[in-house]
């Protein structure tokens, strides 16, 4: 049952995803959502910027309808007490049904904040403030915190908080160049989709499922070479997603005898956007320049000027991804030597990365 479930889950948000990308393609332009050619892009004609929009109200549904589903499973009635006969607590549905509410929220407000960030290009700072209140509230009701080994609320929120901001922005970083935030996303997700089925959290893998779904259907349409752009607004509320599904997936149970290093997983998972997060920061700050400040010194332009194509460079980032993220998938199943191997495989992926970008004869801009 559980698998018709998820199949249905994953085909319904494909569906909705690809249908309403479809419909922003025509609307965006009218709206005045256009991406412009322009320094940090490597794209030479107007695409239209409305693929957030799609994704959103995909996800949006999809958690509108878990939020009704779980009232209804456990309202008397019809289906009323199903959660009940079947073993399981009413009060851990609604209080995951509030939970949903919250994460739709927080979507909400990311995604209106990268509209008009598409609209209007708001400063960074404007979109910083917003990100740390929205994580912080996430943290702080909808339970989106890290809670290994440290007890005080506070503190997990804190550090929650920070690193939801980090994942944001490092998945805005990532939308630079065509299907590369919503590839890796998904690959990413996919990889915390496993985590997830392997403890048994039904509630997080169905999040999951519509995600990557949701940003598949995307890809149809933004793929090498892309008709349609996510945007912020859509950057920010993928950043978020993935952020929340690194903090809502188990990968301890503390009161098991198990190891603990599966809590790398999504370090691990994430290496490669946090790889050009780092990298393009570090490269502008040195240059004296501001982080925030777009331009074409991110890793899928570094390589692109090593002679790649868009698809190409996207496949590369794809199957970087790929190779980091399945390693991770076997921290449940090595000892600790097996633990430092996979860290260890993950780093060298990186450095090779690191060396094949910074070597060799550039191509010429434009060309």
């Amino acid at each position: 049952m559980l698998v018709s479930l998820a199949i249905a889950l994953f085909v319904g948000s494909f569906a909705s995803s690809a249908v309403l990308t479809a419909i922003a393609k025509r609307i965006a332009p009218r709206l005045g959502l256009v991406a412009y050619p322009k320094a940090d892009r490597y794209h030479r004609s107007i695409i239209p910027l409305g693929g957030g929009m799609a994704i959103f109200f995909t996800l949006a549904l999809s958690l509108i309808a878990g939020a009704a589903a779980m009232r209804l499973l456990v309202a008397p009635g019809y289906l009323g007490g199903i959660a009940e006969r079947a073993g399981l607590d009413p009060a851990d549905f609604m209080h995951h049904c509030g939970e949903l509410l919250v994460i739709l929220a927080c979507a909400t407000i990311l995604f209106l904040v990268g509209l008009w960030d598409d609209k209007r290009a708001l400063g960074p700072f404007v979109k910083l403030v917003f990100q740390f209140l929205v994580a912080f509230l996430a943290a702080a009701f909808a339970d989106v915190r890290v809670e290994f080994f440290i007890q005080n609320r506070i503190v997990t929120s804190i550090l929650s908080a920070f690193w939801i901001v980090l994942i944001v922005n490092a998945f805005n970083f990532l939308d630079n160049m065509d299907g590369a935030s919503a590839g890796i996303a998904a690959i990413a997700s996919s990889i915390l989709l496993t985590a997830a089925a392997f403890n048994g959290q039904v509630f997080v893998s169905g999040l999951a499922i519509c995600f990557i779904g949701a940003l598949l259907g995307f890809l149809v349409f933004n793929f090498p070479p892309a008709s349609i752009f996510m945007g912020d607004a859509g950057s920010l509320v993928v950043g978020f997603f993935v952020a929340l599904l690194t903090l809502r997936t188990t990968y301890y149970h503390q009161a098991q005898s198990g190891p603990w290093y599966p809590v790398l997983l999504p370090l691990i998972a994430m290496a490669v956007p946090l790889y050009d997060f780092a990298s393009v920061t570090l490269l502008r700050i040195r240059q004296g320049k501001s982080p925030f400040v777009g331009d074409t010194q991110h890793f899928s332009h570094r390589l692109r000027r090593r002679g790649l194509t868009d698809r190409q460079t996207a496949l590369t980032l794809y199957l970087a991804t790929l190779c980091t993220g399945l390693g991770a998938t076997f921290l449940y199943q090595v000892n600790l030597v097996g633990a430092i191997l996979i860290v260890g495989q993950t780093l060298l992926i990186v450095g090779i990365i690191g060396v094949f970008e910074s070597t060799g004869e550039a191509r010429p801009e434009g060309k």
